[in-house]
Formats: C-alpha cells, sequence, structure tokens
C-alpha cells in the first residue's frame, strides 16, 4: 500500500471503502474544482452517510416507484431477444435494420466471470467486415480506475457492428414529450453514458484494438409521452468525455489533492458530529446551487458559505462584481468599505442599486 492509499484509508479511519459506480464517476464532473469533494470521493468516503452524520442529510436520490417503473420499461424494451430494440437503434443510426442479432445476456454470472466473459466477447465482436450482423451485449461488466482503484460499471445495452462500431444504449424511463425530454436528466444521462463509452474504449485500447471503434454517439431510449412506447434519440457525448477525462485525471494525482489537506484531517463515520465538522472545514469546498442536484454534501456546504455570493449562484455573483461574501457587497453599497482597485467599479454599481432601492421603498439615501 503506498503512502497515498494509507493516508486515505486514514481519512476514512476504519470504515471500507464505498465503491462508485456509473453514477458517482458522472457527479463527479459537476464541480470539477471542489477539492473537498475530490478528497472524499478519492478516499472511497461513504458521503451520504457522513452528511447525515453531521446533520444535514440529502434530499436526493431515485424512488423507488421510479427504480421499479425503469426496471419494468428496460425489461419491455428488451424482451424477444432485443428484437425491437434492435429495430430502435438501427433506425436512428440510419442503418438496415437486418433480420436479426446475436444476443449475449452477461449479467448472469459471478464478478470475476463476467469480467472475463464481458472482455471476451467484446472483443470478439470488434466488426470485422460489413456484412457481419449485429450483435446485442445485455449487461457487460466493465471497468474504469477512479483513484487508483477499479470500478464496476453495468451499461443497460451495448450494441456491436450497427454502423462498423459499438454504440452504449442507455435506457431510461423519464418521457420524451412533444419530442422534448426533460434538459437536467437528458444531461446527466450524457455524462453517464460518456463514463460507460470511456470504459469500453479502455477495455478496447488494452486488447490491442482502436477504442474510437466506440461512437461517442450514444443511444438514448426513454419512452413516448405518456404511453410506454419507447422513442430512440442520438447523444453526442464527446463533450462529456473532455470533462470526465480531466477530472478522473485530477483525481489520479491524489498526492497533489492531499497537499491541501491537513494531517489530521478525518472523515471517520465512528468520529463525533462536531469532530467531522470541524475537519469538513480546513478543506475547500467549491459550493455553487448546482450541488444540490448532485452532492450528498451540499446541504452542509450551503450552510456554510451562506455569507459567500457564490452560493447565490453564478449569475449572481458577476452581477455582484465577483466580491466574494455577502457583508462585503453591502459594505461596499453602503459605503461603509473603500473599495479596492479592482472593485471600484463593482463598488459603484453597488452604491447606485443602494440609491435606487432606497428611492423606491422612500428610504433616507
Amino acid at each position: 500500500m503506498t503512502s497515498s492509499e494509507q493516508r486515505l484509508a486514514a481519512i476514512r479511519g476504519g470504515v471500507p471503502a464505498r465503491r462508485h459506480n456509473a453514477r458517482t464517476i458522472a457527479a463527479l464532473t459537476g464541480n470539477p474544482g471542489c477539492t473537498r469533494r475530490a478528497v472524499l470521493d478519492g478516499a472511497g468516503v461513504d458521503k451520504p452517510k457522513l452528511a447525515e452524520r453531521i446533520g444535514f442529510p440529502a434530499r436526493f436520490g431515485q424512488s423507488r416507484f421510479a427504480i421499479t417503473r425503469g426496471n419494468a420499461f428496460e425489461a419491455q424494451v428488451k424482451a424477444d431477444g432485443g428484437a425491437q430494440l434492435l429495430r430502435l437503434v438501427a433506425e436512428r443510426l440510419g442503418v438496415p435494420t437486418g433480420e436479426r442479432a446475436d444476443w449475449t445476456d452477461l449479467g448472469a454470472d459471478d464478478l470475476p466471470d463476467r469480467h472475463r466473459r464481458s472482455r471476451e466477447v467484446l472483443t470478439a465482436a470488434v466488426p470485422a467486415g460489413p456484412d457481419e450482423p449485429a450483435a446485442l451485449f445485455d449487461h457487460p461488466l466493465l471497468g474504469l480506475d477512479v483513484a487508483g482503484r477499479r470500478v464496476h460499471l453495468e451499461p443497460d445495452l451495448v450494441a456491436a457492428r450497427l454502423a462498423s462500431r459499438f454504440h452504449v444504449v442507455e435506457i431510461k424511463s423519464f418521457p420524451v414529450i412533444d419530442g422534448q425530454a426533460d434538459p437536467g436528466k437528458v444531461a446527466a444521462a450524457a455524462i453517464q453514458s460518456a463514463v460507460y463509452v470511456l470504459a469500453l474504449r479502455e477495455l478496447l485500447a488494452a486488447e490491442g484494438h482502436d477504442p474510437e471503434l466506440v461512437s461517442h454517439d450514444v443511444v438514448l431510449v426513454c419512452p413516448r409521452d405518456f404511453a410506454n412506447q419507447p422513442v430512440a434519440s442520438l447523444l453526442d457525448v464527446r463533450k462529456q468525455l473532455l470533462v470526465l477525462r480531466r477530472q478522473l485525471d485530477r483525481m489520479a494525482r491524489i498526492d497533489t489533492l492531499l497537499a491541501a489537506v491537513p494531517e489530521e484531517f478525518t472523515a471517520d463515520l465512528t468520529a463525533d458530529p462536531a469532530t467531522l465538522t470541524a475537519a469538513l472545514s480546513t478543506v475547500e469546498a467549491r459550493y455553487a446551487p448546482d450541488c444540490l442536484a448532485a452532492c450528498e454534501l451540499a446541504y452542509f456546504c450551503r450552510h456554510e458559505a451562506r455569507e459567500q455570493t457564490a452560493a447565490l449562484g453564478r449569475p449572481v455573483r458577476e452581477a455582484l462584481g465577483g466580491v466574494p461574501t455577502v457583508p462585503e457587497v453591502l459594505a461596499l453599497a453602503t459605503g461603509e468599505r473603500t473599495p479596492e482597485p479592482e472593485q471600484a467599479e463593482a463598488a459603484a454599481l453597488l452604491r447606485a442599486a443602494a440609491r435606487l432601492r432606497a428611492e423606491a421603498l422612500g428610504l433616507p439615501a
């Protein structure tokens, strides 16, 4: 065990490392500049339990109803050996549908066997000619290194030999209504799919094949309108792949991250809440309102940053001229504080806004 690994284990205390999955890896890209999150994720800390321990439990996640609905929709789409799914994917890619596809279920084996078998069959499915039949792989098991640990990843489906490439297929139960889906859910599906694309590219590269055989166009399958009739669309995840690679590279340089963390820092869930709260405050966070939908510690960080203009959102902070704290903004607006040279323009705008507010409310200027 390296010194970095020993320190990460010490940060967790006696608690086993939490396993990452595609959702948690995707969430890493939401705020790549946050040192606190990068260190906790690198150490494998169970952030939901940590948030509960310090009194700021997370308030998001999939309901049981949503999970059940999603599983039922996925089973419907994959019925009959993926016949309907093959037609949807082929039509969306603009290639001949074909009469059949080789269907391989990779979800039933034990973990070591699934890794080995997934690697073997996916490698064997590399297109060798245009006349080969399509191949559909149900729940293959892929892997990706995150902060020095191997993470197991399980895409819904991988289609091979369609348009002579591999395509990740994601099946989601959120609806497409009048041709439009919830932008936030589509964005989340895109970054999660990018995780699978990256893992599949690394698998092919490790076996001596061109990683670009894995298309950056992901096929997203959702129910149309309020029925269960599936519809397919394409997501170009090139941008998400770039962001994902940058964040994973950053987490791989864990020594650099740990250099900014005090030696006594701990996220041991057996420690008392006061100790954990004090420890967290010693590691820089970069809170933004978007964190509320992606990070389990967001409510703690929001409470901690309640006087930071960043907590009001990027548009507000930019409108305030980048002044970092609310007390500074108020002091500049009332003239109680002399602005620094770089704050002069923002201070003039804030004083003007304060005068307009006073006039509107009939208050003394």
